[in-house]
């Protein structure tokens, strides 16, 4: 059993003797200063050393019982120089006694070391490299590591970053992860290529219960050759030949220096960092996410059903994040209005556009965003930000402003925090979405508005109930086709758009015939419509529009549906277009064989106070 707390043990034992060489080497005088020093005591980016900025993260709190240092004969007086300086205990410095590669011991045996000398074997160990150069500026937060290495009791923990595309998978240790548990199902120490498609590259940080720090002994009794007491080995052997329990967690920065590089490695990657720093605190961020309309389907995507939609560029939310000194959510001059002219004018602005504006988008997003990372051991830069936002898409009319919104937010948060789809994957994004507004917001929704708006372009959404339960998410494809002329009719005043979905999810869990067979018939409309729109045959998905809004009809009623939309939709059929609402209420989106008719229709639809709208289409980013 471990006692209580935690220890930190600091590795700083190599030699690094090409590094020394070459910077002994340089003709040009610029490297003098360095002649001599260790690795882990050279500069970084911004001016301190590496080892600072590791003793600045395990010294920020109280987080550890103590911590201890293992260094070697050769390099000793460096580290103690530097504990004085740092206010580190000089009596924690452990020395290995090695003063050449030749006579390493290895840092496997250096942790053991440490836990010989100081008797630390009851207790859980941190153990990192402090001689490894990563992005100062992440200032990643160590208590994130620690917390989520509690939130695993019966697993030890290992850090990993995504490489950058200039790194070869033969210069470190792999890590395959699962992305359900985050269990670490594989280490590979410097594997070729094609022996893996994981860029997940292990380093020494780990985070050991007492329980597998016991068994370092027995690992360097079985293996006597220096050459195998690297810990890339030992995790490989505790991983994949002991079976032992190992989690693994992303850092948001990557590590250099690692093993025998040279000077034009140092410098190399001094300048990578120093630009990834500059360019992050530079420019804000801006991303765009944009409306949506029901081709096909809608609303059966709450039913395990088959939808098409189309997002289009008429109508679009973004969010834009800035680096700041705190975190600071700005709330919309319109949509979050906190002045008004007087108190008829605030009556007026609330009858009218509600009291739900953006400002709760950006709020629960962020909240499910750090408990999203948290959860699936993400660790998050400490960076505060400025997150604003911005959108033309008119208010409830069923144009999926709301997940807009949320989706800009979220694809700000994952570029501000350099996560990507590996992180998060796109199939899981509008889950996430949805998560936001039904969870933390209890607005009622589905899934196929995020699917689209995530993926972009016309979208062909299969939601059937074996493939849910199987994947735990749809099966999206893009039709990838040139649609013709499409229109939008909206109200000029906004309706309740939440009406329109009536108790239809109730009849639905009751098992009600009408539904289930309605909603069935919705998702074979929808694979008919698809083959249309493969066929470019216009006139048959015309047909199929009017057909869907039927059958919706049937389902909901006429008092659900209500009047306008009725009004709405009787006009398009007199102009022989094929029309049905794009979402839940407010709005039709009709398709005009004939466009002869297109302004006389427009003029109708203008005298019944409707705004008609040329459809844009969006496609999605290549």
């Amino acid at each position: 059993m471990a006692k209580r707390g935690l220890v930190c043990v600091i590795l700083t034992a190599g030699h690094a003797q090409k590094l020394s060489k070459e910077i002994k080497d340089d003709k040009s005088g610029r490297y003098a200063h360095l002649k001599g020093i260790p690795k882990a005591l050279l500069p970084s980016p911004r001016g301190k050393r590496i080892l600072d900025h590791w003793w600045d993260a395990i010294n920020t709190r109280q987080l550890f019982i103590n911590v201890f240092l293992v260094t070697n004969a050769d390099k000793y007086k460096h580290f103690e120089r530097w504990a004085t300086a740092s206010d580190f205990p000089v009596e924690n410095i452990i020395n290995d006694g090695s003063t050449t590669e030749a006579n390493s011991i290895g840092a496997a045996a250096g942790f053991e070391l440490a836990l010989q000398v100081k008797n630390l074997w009851e207790y859980d160990i941190l153990v990192i490299a402090g001689d490894m150069l990563f992005q100062q500026d992440s200032k990643f937060d160590i208590a994130q590591v620690i917390d989520y290495f509690h939130r695993k009791p019966d697993g030890d923990l290992a850090i990993y970053y995504e490489m950058e595309k200039s790194e070869h998978t033969t210069s470190r240790g792999i890590v395959e992860v699962c992305p359900k548990s985050n269990r670490i199902l594989k280490f590979l120490e410097k594997p070729l290529p094609e022996e893996t498609e994981s860029r997940n590259a292990s380093v020494v940080f780990y985070t050991f219960r007492s329980d597998t720090a016991a068994l370092v002994p027995n690992y360097l009794k079985e293996h006597p050759d220096v050459s195998q007491r690297t810990f890339g080995a030992f995790m490989k052997w505790l991983i994949n030949e002991q079976k032992v329990m190992v989690f693994g967690m992303k850092l948001p920065t990557g590590f250099q220096l690692i093993g025998q590089v040279g000077l034009k490695d140092y410098e190399a990657w001094v300048s990578y960092f120093a630009d990834q720093a500059e360019r992050e605190c530079r420019d804000p961020i801006t991303m765009r996410a944009y409306s949506r309309i029901g081709l096909m389907g809608n609303p059966s995507d709450g039913f395990f059903g088959k939808t098409i939609s189309l997002t289009i560029s008429n109508f679009w939310a973004e969010a834009t994040i800035s680096e700041s000194s705190t975190l600071r959510l700005i709330p919309h001059p319109l949509n979050d209005p906190t002045e008004f002219g007087s108190l008829s004018d605030l009556y007026g602005i609330s009858n009218k556009e509600g009291y739900l504006g953006g400002l709760r988008l950006l709020q629960a997003t962020c909240k499910k965003f750090y408990h999203y990372c948290a959860k699936r051991g993400i660790a998050l830069t400490r960076r505060n930000f400025t997150l604003s936002y911005d959108t033309n898409i008119p208010r409830q009319i069923g144009l999926a402003g709301s997940s807009a919104i949320v989706t800009a937010a979220l694809k700000c948060l994952m570029a501000f925090y350099n996560l990507t789809d590996q992180d998060m994957a796109k199939t899981l994004q509008p889950q996430f979405i949805l998560d936001v507004e039904k969870e933390e917001l209890r607005i009622n929704a589905g899934l196929q508005d995020r699917v689209v708006q995530i993926y972009e372009g016309l979208v062909y959404m299969d939601f059937t109930q074996s493939v849910m339960e199987k994947k735990g998410h749809g099966l999206y494809s893009h039709l990838n086709v040139v649609l013709p002329p499409l229109f939008l009719a909206y109200l000029s005043t906004s309706s309740d758009s939440d009406r329109i979905h009536s108790d239809m999810s109730l009849r639905w869990q009751r098992g009600e015939e009408e539904v289930i067979n309605g909603m069935q018939k919705l998702a074979d409309l929808t694979d008919r419509a698809a083959e249309a729109i493969q066929c470019s045959d216009w006139c048959t998905l015309a047909d199929l529009m009017n057909e869907n809004f039927n059958v919706r009809l049937q389902l909901y009623t006429h008092a659900v549906v209500g009047e306008e939309n009725l009004r709405m939709i009787n006009i398009g059929r007199k102009f022989g277009a094929g029309v049905k609402l794009p979402g839940s209420g407010g709005a039709v989106i009709g398709l005009l064989p004939d466009q002869t008719l297109m302004e006389e229709m427009r003029r109708e639809y203008q005298k019944e106070g409707c705004v008609v709208v040329d459809i844009i289409p969006k496609e999605p980013e290549i």
